[in-house]
């Protein structure tokens, strides 16, 4: 309704909203309220001049609640959705089968280079060049005096499989069981007391140094690399690791004359 003044006296009736003293006219804003079965209008008032600044009203913060209530979801998940969301934290339970995939991982590749897929002392020694064939070749030579029953010769089998498969065009590999009554001479000869014992020879058959025991596997590569290119002398010419004592052998009878096990 308007305002009604006079000189004397002023009767001011209700109003629906504010005006200044120049008589601005009245606003209306038309906001529409969407219904899957209606369809209605909320009307507002509003002067010319709204500040820059206002927050949102009661009836706005209302109107945004009854939209959320007719899409079934939640007022603070209506606005969150509207907006940039974040990303989410994984949660424990990602957390715990990242866990797993990674033990099991570690696991596989711990075993894969420790076993070789199953590569033993059995396999090795039935792959070995015998040894009367190994001096006569021309091609220097590493001799491996093993037992079945060595534990360190079973740890050290797949990396001596892996230098084997390496320079096996270049350099002679030969294996000799301790407990085989054939190679006493062997034994004597190259003064084995522990096992494995690897003895290098040139290509004349000479020994240019021995490796006895548990020792990095560098050692046999860098030994095994240096007589496949032919040096006069080996870097580790003689080292001595963990070992196995010889005297523990299990003498048994020659079975096959030709045999190098």
């Amino acid at each position: 309704m308007a305002r009604v003044a006079s000189t004397s006296t002023a009767v001011v009736l209700p109003k629906p909203c504010h005006f200044n003293s120049h008589q601005q006219s009245r606003t209306f804003i038309n906001f529409p309220f969407n219904n899957k079965s209606r369809r209605s209008h909320r009307l507002f008032c509003q002067t010319n001049n709204p500040s820059p600044v206002d927050s949102p009203t009661t009836e706005e913060n209302g109107l945004v609640g009854s939209e959320a209530e007719i899409s079934g979801k939640p007022a603070t998940e209506t606005a969150s959705s509207t907006g940039p969301g974040f990303p989410e934290y994984p949660d424990k339970s990602f957390n715990r089968r990242i866990a797993v995939v990674s033990t099991l991982a570690a696991v596989g590749l711990f075993l894969s280079g420790r076993l070789d897929l199953g590569v033993s002392l059995k396999d090795i020694s039935a792959a070995a060049l015998p040894y009367e064939e190994a001096l006569s070749n021309g091609k220097p030579t590493v001799v491996e005096f093993y037992a079945d029953w060595c534990e360190v010769c079973r740890e050290l089998a797949p990396d001596v499989y892996k230098v084997e498969q390496t320079y096996k065009d270049r350099v002679n590999f030969v294996m000799l069981n301790v407990d085989n009554t054939k190679w006493e001479q062997e034994l004597d000869e190259f003064g084995v007391e522990g096992i494995p014992h690897f003895a290098f020879l040139d290509k004349d058959g000479n020994e240019e140094g021995n490796v006895v025991g548990r020792l990095p596997k560098q050692y046999l590569v860098e030994n095994v690399d240096a007589l496949a290119r032919g040096e006069a002398t080996v870097p580790h010419a003689r080292v001595v690791g963990q070992y196995s004592k010889a005297e523990s052998r299990k003498v048994r009878p020659v079975v096959d004359p030709r045999s190098h096990g």
